[in-house]
């Protein structure tokens, strides 16, 4: 069962931008991640606590941005640019942090909350 609610998501043709919204709750590092037909979920991209440290993966970098607002404790990834290879499901993670306000964490496991998964369809 999905901890996390997203929104967004969509068909939309190359080239053109999308952003999807991610509920979060509590002090917690997020991160997102996608998993396109027949391949294995994969990292996107990672912001800290604090909102001051992100990584992306390389097939996204300069084109995707992750971002959070505090007041409404959301995440959010922004994608321009997009290509027909960004085609997947998306989803948002999250983990509690304590003490680790500007970590980031890039691998599946260490993520303890998900949400439901949106469907990001590119057309060529």
């Amino acid at each position: 069962q999905a901890q996390l609610v997203q929104s967004g998501g969509g068909l939309v043709q190359a080239g053109r931008s999308l952003r999807l919204s991610c509920a979060a709750s509590g002090r917690a590092a997020m991160g997102w991640f996608r998993q396109a037909p027949g391949k294995e979920r994969e990292f996107v991209a990672a912001i800290s606590w604090s909102g001051s440290i992100t990584y992306y993966a390389d097939s996204v970098k300069g084109r995707f941005t992750i971002s959070r607002e505090y007041t409404d404790n959301t995440l959010y990834l922004q994608m321009n640019s997009l290509k027909a290879d960004d085609t997947a499901v998306y989803y948002c993670a999250a983990v509690s942090v304590t003490n680790s306000l500007k970590r980031v964490y890039a691998e599946e496991r260490d993520y303890d909350r998900w949400g439901q998964g949106t469907q990001v369809t590119v057309s060529a």
